[in-house]
């Protein structure tokens, strides 16, 4: 039976494992279903891939080389929202509670069931897929965010962005009230290290094109904001 080719739309999944043999297994499997798959096999490239990439679905190992499988999950969630999918050998209670509450989507042990791991990720791809669908039009006050056709209105007023203040924008949108660190936007955004002065300009750029009432509160010694009113 021939592989099926992937079409420019399928949908990208990653695997963070140290185990080729599970790897080689799961990557066919997952290439089969018409999925791009790339892998890596510690912490530090399987992150670098994954900031690259910007999957659909991540699948991390808990026991990697160079460190431990959850902080890459903390590390992920950080960097996107993605289902995210964990590996381990151990079947431990303790474990799935930790990967559960640093915000993996599910969970399985070693060794699994080929189809289960892939009704799972089908599952997942839905409805992380069907919440995106409803999420591409973003609102904070007056302000409006179109994901799809990248266009930005405040007020009813166009407003004309480069790719990295609406990246920027789409990042406070995503995150309305919160505050985040220069390092979790430079994180977020640029995906590399910069210096910190790099957002206060591009905030600063923002809030020019933006207009008054500022939307983006400066808050000393912490970060950045969007808030009303302060």
């Amino acid at each position: 039976m021939s592989q099926p080719t992937a079409g420019s739309d399928a949908a990208t999944i990653v695997i963070v494992d140290d185990e080729p043999g599970i790897v080689d297994f799961v990557q066919l499997a997952l290439r089969h279903e018409g999925f791009v798959v790339e892998s890596a096999g510690d912490v530090a490239s399987g992150l670098e891939l994954i900031r690259r990439l910007r999957p659909a679905l991540a699948i991390l190992d808990v026991g990697l080389p160079d460190g431990d499988g959850f902080e890459l999950l903390r590390r992920v969630r950080a960097l996107a929202d993605m289902p995210v999918l964990m590996l381990t050998a151990r079947d431990e209670v303790g474990d799935r509670v930790r990967g559960l509450e640093l915000g993996a989507d599910d969970y399985m042990a070693k060794p699994f069931h080929l189809e289960e791991l892939l009704a799972r990720v089908r599952a997942h791809l839905r409805r992380h897929g069907a919440q995106a669908s409803q999420d591409h039009l973003l609102r904070f006050a007056d302000l409006q965010l179109d994901a799809e056709t990248r266009e930005v209105s405040r007020a009813g007023r166009p407003i004309s962005l480069t790719a990295r203040e609406f990246d920027l924008l789409h990042l406070f949108l995503q995150n309305p009230n919160r505050v985040l660190s220069k390092d979790s936007i430079l994180d977020r955004t640029w995906g590399y290290a910069f210096d910190e002065n790099l957002v206060e300009v591009y905030v600063g750029y923002l809030r020019r094109k933006l207009g008054p009432p500022s939307l983006i509160q400066t808050l000393r010694g912490a970060g950045y904001a969007l808030r009303e009113g302060l």
